[in-house]
């Protein structure tokens, strides 16, 4: 399968599942229903400890790690941490954390983890491996976190499309994800350190993802689409996907079509799913 369908196809199931931790994340301890977080992750990892918020985030960490297993481990890693982030900067005192003080000093000896992620090196998923990447991102939890809202964005434009996977004349998201990089493109100095760099890129080759998949397998046959008007951005023009990413381009030698399409009524994720594990 080629590599772009693979990235866009664990992409989904990431957003599914970012999406699905957090209803439990975010819910009420007390509640007993369908989204009771206590119950997830006593039947996940009942040797562990949730005595607090943080261990609570650690532990949905260590979900999505292995959620994602079948993704390359640098992109395993760097998903998992931006939502890790993402939760972590809710907490104030957080946010001025780099994330890798924040992984020596509190996950690293956190008893969970260290039951549940592998210190041997030939594993997919491994302490090594994480420890590696998490050490290159160089980056306070906060700013992170930003890089988080802006993905998150991406993943709202499958959610905006629904399950039937209707053809839209504009995406309200696009519009919101045009605008959040344009704030970190602007916020951010991409000359202080590579990280900011790898993130910015790692961002526009997941849209360049979405982009080739949409183009190609979904509504070919449609005028191009573009991004419903948000006030504070488009005002009252419609602008078209294809510039979203113009200065991404630029900035960081990403070469692709500036062109977007419609969504085929109906796309087999499950199908597709299967697929991926033969």
């Amino acid at each position: 399968m080629d590599s772009s369908v693979v990235c866009i196809l664990f992409l989904i199931l990431f957003c599914e599942s970012i999406n699905s931790i957090d209803k439990y994340v975010d819910g009420d301890p007390n509640n007993s229903g369908e989204y009771n977080f206590m119950e997830l992750l006593n039947s996940s990892f009942s040797d562990c400890n949730f005595s607090n918020d943080e261990e609570k985030i650690i532990s949905g960490f260590i979900m999505l790690l292995h959620t994602l297993e079948k993704l390359e481990i640098d992109k395993i890693v760097q998903y998992a941490s931006l939502w890790l982030s993402h939760k972590l900067n809710q907490k104030t005192q957080n946010g001025t954390i780099k994330l890798y003080d924040f992984y020596t000093e509190n996950i690293i000896k956190n008893s969970c983890y260290e039951r549940n992620i592998s210190t041997d090196s030939s594993e997919h998923i491994n302490t090594d491996d994480i420890e590696k990447k998490i050490r290159s991102m160089d980056i306070d939890i906060k700013d992170i976190s930003n890089f988080y809202d802006a993905f998150k964005s991406i993943c709202n434009m499958y959610s905006e499309i629904g399950e039937d996977y209707e053809c839209k004349t504009c995406l309200e998201n696009a519009g919101e994800l045009f605008e959040k990089y344009e704030n970190l493109k602007n916020a951010l100095d991409i000359n202080k350190g590579s990280s900011y760099y790898k993130l910015l890129s790692s961002l526009s080759n997941d849209y360049k993802n979405f982009e080739q998949m949409y183009n190609s397998t979904w509504c070919a046959n449609l005028s191009p689409l573009v991004a419903c008007p948000r006030s504070s951005v488009t005002k009252n023009i419609l602008i078209t996907i294809a510039i979203i990413f113009v200065a991404a381009s630029i900035l960081l030698g990403v070469s692709y079509k500036y062109s977007l399409f419609g969504f085929r009524k109906r796309f087999q994720k499950q199908k597709l799913r299967e697929q991926i594990k033969k």
